[in-house]
């Protein structure tokens, strides 16, 4: 994801990071951990001060790490894109579009998609831009299925979605 405080503000984009996970579960491999990789002392200000809302909020123990970004490294292949490669009928729409992993990793339909299918947006901001997804009928239908029903319920419960921008 490249983060863009024109689209979005660096404090939103957090909210959405401790919607999105619980904080207090101790990770079982560091491969796993909780983490904000902060670029200069305000991104830095920042996390602290949305940890520690968290840590009172829910009343807690926060294990995210909040550590400055240095050199990244993809996750391995069988990683990306998790959510999206649990629903076999839409991957493989998406495997005969991008039959090349990097392109298949650089999409950003890809990518919406495995966002909604996690339950992140809403039916409406699916519905806006279902035509530019490149999904058959039957996996339109599948994926507003998906969102439309599951995917709201969960978003009413950690009450945040990602930004459609």
């Amino acid at each position: 994801m490249d983060f863009d405080p024109s689209v979005i503000s660096y404090g939103t984009l957090l909210d959405v990071f401790w919607a999105s996970h619980d904080p207090r579960e101790r990770p079982w491999k560091r491969q796993y951990m909780s983490a904000i990789f902060t670029h200069g002392v305000e991104q830095k200000t920042v996390a602290i001060e949305t940890r520690s809302r968290e840590a009172s909020r829910r009343k807690g123990r926060i294990y995210t790490e909040i550590v400055p970004a240095s050199r990244f490294t993809l996750a391995e292949e069988y990683h990306q894109k998790f959510m999206l490669r649990g629903r076999s009928e839409l991957m493989k729409e998406y495997e005969a579009i991008y039959p090349s992993f990097s392109d298949f990793l650089a999409s950003r339909a890809v990518t919406r998609v495995n966002g909604y299918v996690a339950g992140n947006g809403t039916c409406d901001s699916l519905r806006r831009e279902l035509d530019g997804l490149g999904l058959s009928p039957a996996g339109r239908k599948r994926l507003e299925d998906i969102l439309c029903t599951a995917g709201e319920k969960k978003e009413r419960s950690i009450g945040a979605a990602c930004p459609t921008g």
